[in-house]
Order: C-alpha cells, then structure tokens, then sequence
C-alpha cells in the first residue's frame, strides 16, 4: 500500500472509530497532512496540515488561456471565519438533523469552503463517514458510501458543480446524495448475499478435497456471483485460469460436475459450458 493510500485509510479509520471524539480545526489539519506525508500532491509542493495559502483556489479545466472556471472557494481571508461556523454547526446539528440529511451537508458545506490546498475532497468524505457513523452509533458499516461516490465520479462532480454555481437551491444535490447513498446499500446486500451463499457453499462441500488450482477455479466462479461469467465456465477459460492443458481441464471440470459443484448449461457440443450450483438451486 502507497503513503498515500495508507494516508487515506488512516484517516477513514478515525472518522468512523473515533466517531465520537470532538471534531476540531487541528484534527482536520492533521487528517489533511496524513494525506500527504510527504508535503508533495504528485510533483507539485503544497501547504499539508494547515488552510490553504493566499492563491485563489479554483477549480479549473481547459487549456491555458482558456480555462473554464467550475468553481472558485471564498477567499482564504474568509477561511477561518467558514470553518469556524462549520465546526460550530457540525456540533449543533448532530441530532437536530436527520443523520443522512446531516451527511449531505457537511459534505457540500465542506466542499464549497474548499479550506484546503488539496484533499478537500478525501476529507469530506470522510467527514461524511463520520456524520453516518455519529448517526449509526457503529464505527463499522457494511456500506461505504465514499466508495459509491467515487465510482459515480463524474456524476458527483457534474451534481457539485452545478449547485455551487446555482441559486443556493441545493435540492439536486441532496437527492442525488439520497440516490448515491441507495445504491451503495443495494451493492452492499448483494455483496453480503454473495458472501453468505459463497460460505454456504462451502460449508456443504466441506468434505470435498480440492487442488489449489480448483479452488481457484471455483472461487472465481463464486466471486462471479449468480450470474456467473458471460458465456458460462468453459474447458478454454478454465485452461486459461488453472494454467493447465485443455485435456486437464476437461477432466478436472469432470470432477467438479462428479461432486455436485457445477452443472452443465443447456446448450452442447463446442458452445457447451458450466455454471455454479448454488446452494439456493438444491
């Protein structure tokens, strides 16, 4: 794992164990420096562990000259007074504001104070991590809505810039957040069912001996989930995954259909292919 990367998971880990903890402008800083160990974001040096410095912070694209402004944060001499208020009202709201709702806030309101040099947008996730947790009363959770953002990035950009350059009327944004936030629960169930049918499964075929290089096999086809892979197991893709001959895949996938592990599809001969037997199918 990267400095960085380690930075980061460092950093959601105290948001959502020490959810409880005072949220503070120092402990800010110091989630903002951990993210930047070295002082550096890629090649360029920047200011790791206090507000930013006098630059104007905008955000930008487009090439020189003809830049297109998505969004410009308020001036650094408005900073400490906006953070101030922030802290003030995270303190205030909790438990005055529906938790989700409270989240979604902090998020955007984070965002648009922009405090920082770089990170700004790490933090407020993890600030929305923390808002979940306060509101769960659980450090841990088997969702992760900053996981969901980021893998909706281009919409959640698209969403931020859009109401930071509106009319105050935040709406879009608060539905969105609900709809990020659904999506990420309806991922986590079907991850957590897989899950369970995958221990299922084993737990039936406990008495089974396998070869490393079958249950290879096999876990990738559970990992697949009940759909399984586009166009069924076959003795090609499990040569290519076992790194055996197509003659021992054969045989090995005989096995495998001899244990009750797998079935064959309805269709034959050079389209044949397999699938999974989960436990919900016996």
């Amino acid at each position: 794992m990267s400095r960085d990367a380690d930075g980061l998971v460092s950093v959601l880990l105290d948001a959502t164990q020490n959810h409880d903890a005072p949220l503070t402008a120092e402990r800010l800083k110091g989630w903002q420096a951990a993210l930047f160990p070295t002082g550096y974001s890629g090649l360029h040096r920047i200011v790791a562990g206090e507000w930013r410095g006098p630059e104007p912070m905008r955000v930008v694209s487009g090439p020189l000259g003809r830049e297109t402004v998505h969004f410009e944060a308020p001036p650094l001499e408005r900073v400490e007074g906006e953070m101030g208020r922030f802290l003030s009202w995270w303190q205030e709201s909790r438990g005055e504001t529906e938790g989700v709702l409270r989240a979604a806030l902090a998020h955007l309101r984070f965002l648009t104070i922009h405090p920082f040099e770089d990170g700004n947008g790490r933090v407020a996730r993890a600030l929305t991590d923390m808002a979940l947790a306060q509101d769960e009363g659980e450090p841990r959770r088997f969702y992760s809505l900053s996981s969901r953002i980021m893998a909706e990035r281009e919409g959640y950009y698209a969403i931020l810039e859009r109401t930071q350059k509106g009319d105050r009327d935040i709406t879009a944004w608060l539905l969105w957040f609900l709809g990020c936030m659904t999506r990420s629960l309806e991922l986590s169930e079907a991850l957590l069912a897989n899950v369970l049918a995958k221990g299922e499964f084993w737990r039936r075929h406990a008495d089974v001996q396998l070869s490393e290089r079958k249950r290879k096999v096999v876990n990738r086809l559970l990992d697949a989930g009940p759909g399984g892979f586009e166009g069924g197991l076959t003795t090609r893709k499990y040569a290519s995954m076992a790194g055996v001959s197509r003659a021992t895949a054969f045989r090995e996938i005989a096995q495998l259909l001899e244990w009750g592990m797998i079935r064959q599809n309805s269709a034959s001969g050079r389209n044949v292919s397999y699938a999974i037997i989960w436990p919900s199918e016996t």
